[in-house]
């Protein structure tokens, strides 16, 4: 959903990297990664199953490479943090299910199909959505954006050991109360994390407040704001020893956290030829460089595709009454100045590296790193120019 007119609040939601549908991601993701590494060329689409004592991976490979599938897997796990037997589920102890085929030869050929590279068709059909807006200097929703900081800050000090009792899993939500469309302040903060079973519920809410919050939330906070620290009460058995985590499943923590559209398909495991996963970072790239060009405040893109197909069935643009030109007239301005088939999407973000295992956990997009080529602005002066500015 656009931001709307008014007062009301809105709530965003983040999970840390060793939630168990975040391990899930990131496991399959660590094998496209490792199967990138050696073969960029790859097809692949990973799913992972994690539960307690066991992690299962199924899926479809097209590769000519050899990678260590249960050698990723553990590696994986032990650097989410799950190097411990106490906590239900370890790196060492788990069994490990691997049930990998080669990909469907009706869907390869459908990618595959076309001696020129550049109408190499859509891996499926599929719609996209990209979006962004001004409420924070990476141009994203601020709920989403301090939901994600809280939950990178809770790994960050259990890593450095700062806060000792901290286990891998945990969550946050915040909920912004935003006054004439405007965010004002935090009105809520939600926080439940692992902990070792020996720590009082006094010291947790009081450390994640004092740790956790307050650096992350610094200004938006008041002498209002209603925090929950573990509100369950205890939070010892976490991970998927405490509950099954699957690929695919925080398809709204991984985007905008439900300020903005999805078309559905998840990101994790899969190559970029699936549009589910390529198209949705260059639809990102698309919206911020509109809004960083000045052209909306606020701006979704939709773009769709036929499998086999090349051009996109459709392009959408949305700045939702904030744009300083007809939504229709942006529309044919981005499939000028934007490359949109499959190919050149991948040509154009640099798509086939092995960099999608840190994608898998503290959302894929709003963050500052250069391997995250679709959250550049390098495309603002162009669309200047484009409109006459």
């Amino acid at each position: 959903m656009p931001k709307l007119k008014g007062n009301y609040l809105f709530t965003s939601e983040s999970v840390t990297a060793g939630h168990p549908d975040k391990i899930a991601d990131q496991i399959s993701d660590a094998i496209l990664d490792a199967m990138y590494a050696k073969d960029p060329l790859a097809r692949v689409a990973v799913e992972t199953l994690v539960t307690t004592g066991l992690c299962i991976v199924a899926g479809e490979v097209t590769t000519s490479c050899h990678v260590d599938i249960q050698e990723t897997i553990r590696k994986t796990i032990n650097e989410i943090g799950y190097n411990n037997a106490e906590y239900g589920f370890d790196f060492d102890s788990c069994g490990v299910l691997v049930a990998i085929h080669e990909q469907s030869p009706d869907i390869a050929q459908a990618v595959i199909k076309q001696a020129d590279h550049e109408d190499l068709g859509a891996g499926d059909q599929g719609l996209m959505f990209g979006y962004a807006c001004n409420e924070t200097p990476e141009l994203m929703p601020l709920p989403i954006s301090l939901a994600h900081k809280i939950t990178r800050r809770l790994q960050e000090l259990r890593e450095r050991r700062v806060i000792s009792w901290l286990r891998p899993d945990g969550k946050s939500q915040v909920t912004i109360e935003y006054r004439d469309g405007k965010p004002a302040r935090v009105h809520t903060v939600v926080v439940s994390t692992q902990h070792d079973p020996d720590v009082s519920h006094e010291e947790i809410r009081r450390e994640i407040i004092d740790q956790v919050i307050k650096p992350v939330c610094g200004k938006w906070l008041d002498d209002r704001t209603i925090f929950h620290i573990n509100p369950s009460g205890r939070f010892v058995l976490g991970g998927p020893a405490g509950d099954t985590g699957v690929t695919g499943r925080k398809i709204i923590v991984d985007t905008y956290g439900g300020m903005g559209s999805h078309g559905g398909g998840a990101f994790s495991g899969k190559d970029p030829t699936k549009v589910d996963r390529s198209a949705s970072y260059m639809a990102r790239h698309v919206a911020k460089n509109i809004v960083a060009a000045g052209l909306a405040e606020e701006c979704e893109v939709q773009i769709s595709y036929a499998i086999g197909v090349a051009e996109p069935v459709s392009v959408l643009a949305n700045t939702f009454g904030t744009g300083k030109l007809s939504d229709e007239k942006l529309a044919e301005i981005i499939r000028k100045v934007f490359p949109l088939k499959p190919a050149q999407i991948i040509k154009y973000l640099n798509l086939r590296r092995p960099i999608y295992k840190k994608t898998a956990a503290g959302g894929h997009f709003g963050r500052n790193d250069p391997d995250f080529t679709w959250e550049a602005t390098n495309k603002a002066e162009e669309l200047k120019r484009a409109v006459g500015i």
